[in-house]
This record gives C-alpha cells, sequence and structure tokens, in this order.
C-alpha cells in the first residue's frame, strides 16, 4: 500500500529539514491532493516537524564552513522556498555583519588552486556571495602585496 500523504512528508523530512513551500512541490509532484497536502503540513507544523525557521538555521549552519557570503546563502534560501522572515532570522542570527574573514580565507583557498587572475578572483568570491566591499579589500590587498616590492618615484618623478 502506498504511503500516505503524511507519510511520505514524515518520509522526506528524517532525510533532510524542508522548508514548507518546498515539500508542498514535492507532494504535489507525488501527485498528492491539495486538502491532504494542507492538512498533512498543518498538522507536522503543530507537531514541530515542519519549522521553516529551524530548517533556515540548519541550512546555513551547514553552509557557513562552504566559504560562502550572505548574498549566495540569501538566494539559496529563497531559490528553496524559505520565507523571507526565516531566511533574515538566520542570516542575522548565524552570519557575521563583517564578511571580509570569510572572503579573505575564500581567497586563500582560490590561490591554493592555482588562481592568480585578479578579475577570476574577484568573479569568484562574487558567485561565493560575498559583499563588494569585502571583494574590494581583497583585490586592493592583492595589489599592495604585488607593488611592496616596486621602488617608487620621488616627488621630482625621478
Amino acid at each position: 500500500m502506498p504511503p500516505t500523504c503524511y507519510q511520505k512528508s514524515v518520509q522526506l523530512l528524517a532525510v533532510r529539514p524542508h522548508f514548507r513551500r518546498e515539500l508542498e512541490a514535492k507532494l504535489r509532484q507525488r501527485g498528492f491532493p491539495s486538502e491532504e497536502i494542507d492538512e498533512a503540513l498543518d498538522r507536522l507544523t503543530s507537531q514541530g516537524y515542519l519549522d521553516d525557521r529551524a530548517a533556515a538555521r540548519s541550512f546555513v549552519e551547514g553552509r557557513l564552513g562552504k566559504g560562502e557570503g550572505r548574498a549566495r546563502l540569501k538566494a539559496e534560501l529563497a531559490k528553496r522556498g524559505a520565507p523571507g522572515e526565516a531566511i533574515k532570522e538566520a542570516l542575522a542570527e548565524l552570519t557575521p555583519d563583517d564578511d571580509l574573514p570569510a572572503a579573505r580565507e575564500a581567497a586563500e583557498t582560490w590561490a591554493r588552486r592555482g588562481g592568480r587572475d585578479p578579475k577570476a578572483l574577484a568573479r569568484h568570491l562574487d558567485r561565493k556571495g560575498f559583499s563588494h566591499r569585502a571583494i574590494l579589500a581583497i583585490l586592493n590587498e592583492m595589489t599592495n602585496e604585488i607593488t611592496d616590492g616596486f621602488p617608487t618615484l620621488d616627488e621630482d618623478g625621478s
């Protein structure tokens, strides 16, 4: 006998936390009627098994060590169906206001893997979702490292 909508929801939630919208879409794809889906999701919410805020926190916690910035995390959460308020809370609670240290770490990893071109680094950090402020700071640091070994011109231009 095939699982009920509620049973299928529990199976999906056992694998990983889901957002309500995400779980609803999966259940629709499996052909469950809307009324049955709503009842199952409401039941799971009242039981505490379906919680968009907890799912957003879990997602952000899982991705923090992967060198991603707020913009990327926000986009990924929205794509998965997280509500705006849950996204905002999870990012405010779990990500630092200053993303420069994490961006610097991502840039160092990129360089260790053979990256050298500053433009490519800027694109890489942008795709990872780091702030433009952090990207510019890292590029300035790179430029300073490169130019530190060069002699400077005297005031008279010689």
